[in-house]
């Protein structure tokens, strides 16, 4: 039972940890991009489709990686080239991947869809307790724990990284300097939507292998919340994500809980049990949004530290020469 618990926490926790780590990267350049549920919306119904007309899950998911791009780009296009404030026009793309995701989806919802294949290695993946875990989880899986490393060491290890953080700290600077500011935020905003469309291919072909409307269910707005609780920091982004996710796990598994079958368990912990297991659902339902909201309060005690932490350029327009 514990396997199958840490199974579906791991894979609760990917869609959030594709989406908060693209957006770090787009915030670092100081770009504040509030589209990632819309680009996640537009990514699992283009990756459910594709796979649906071609037979092929990899398929979908290249989709929507490809879909996810180039919503962003449509933000990138808006916010960078005509200089439109970036809040605004992030929750524009928002409310249009909700609404045209709702439109494309109509004739998919209710069909049955594809998953993409788990990996297996003979021997490995039939380990006790972590076999299946680290042997035998779906490739977004792997590519996530990869792209957390990888945004690491490109960050705080290579030039580009170095630059792309001068331009989220002090663009005017970087400019001065002949960094191209607008091209750098271009590359990090397409990568941003690359990695939202990414974590929605993982809702349609993975996590629950069908479309249904707003299925994203706001995880794009907890990967944007992620960035702030892991202060731009990718291996943070790693530790909230799956925290969320055991978060969101825990209150289905605490709903589906039998008592009388819980009889076994010492008293306070079986009265604990039964107390929680008589708040209404929908209240358990809220518990990830809820924790979301009181780790941004915590959070924002401490002013001093987040501001140091916080690119100095993150949702500032830079216009060259101006």
């Amino acid at each position: 039972m514990l396997e199958a618990i840490l199974l579906t926490i791991a894979t609760a926790s990917t869609p959030l940890l594709l989406a908060g780590m693209g957006e770090l990267v787009v915030e670092r350049s100081g770009v504040l991009n509030l589209g990632v549920e819309g680009m996640m919306l537009m990514g699992a119904v283009s990756g459910f489709a594709a796979a649906q007309m071609t037979g092929s899950a990899w398929l979908g998911v290249f989709a929507a990686l490809i879909v996810g791009a180039l919503f962003s780009l449509l933000f990138a296009f808006l916010t960078l080239t005509l200089v439109t404030n970036q809040v605004a026009t992030g929750l524009a793309l928002t409310l249009l991947g909700t609404g045209l995701s709702g439109m494309l989806g109509e004739s998919y919802v209710g069909r049955p869809g594809l998953r993409l294949g788990s990996l297996h290695i003979p021997g490995l993946t039939d380990l006790p307790l972590v076999g299946h875990l680290l042997f035998g989880e779906d490739p977004l899986f792997y590519i996530s724990i990869i792209l957390v490393v990888a945004v690491s060491w490109f960050l705080f290890r290579t030039r580009a990284g170095l630059t792309l953080r001068s331009i989220g700290d002090n663009h005017g600077s970087a400019h001065a300097l002949g960094i191209p500011v607008i091209g750098i935020r271009y590359l990090a905003v397409l990568f941003g939507g690359a990695c939202a469309g990414l974590a929605g291919a993982q809702l349609t072909l993975v996590y629950t292998p069908q479309w249904v409307e707003n299925m994203s269910a706001g995880r794009g707005w907890i990967a944007l919340a992620l960035v702030v609780f892991a202060s731009w920091r990718p291996w943070r982004v790693f530790a909230g994500a799956y925290l969320f996710g055991a978060i969101t796990i825990a209150q289905l598994n605490i709903q589906a809980l039998s008592m009388p079958d819980m009889t076994f368990l010492p008293g306070p912990i079986y009265w604990l049990l039964a107390t929680v297991k008589a708040i209404p659902s929908q209240f358990l339902s809220s518990l990830p949004y809820l924790a979301t909201v009181v780790v941004l309060v915590l959070i924002s005690r401490n002013r001093r530290l987040t501001m140091m932490n916080t690119p100095a350029s993150l949702g500032r327009a830079f216009v060259p020469d101006r």
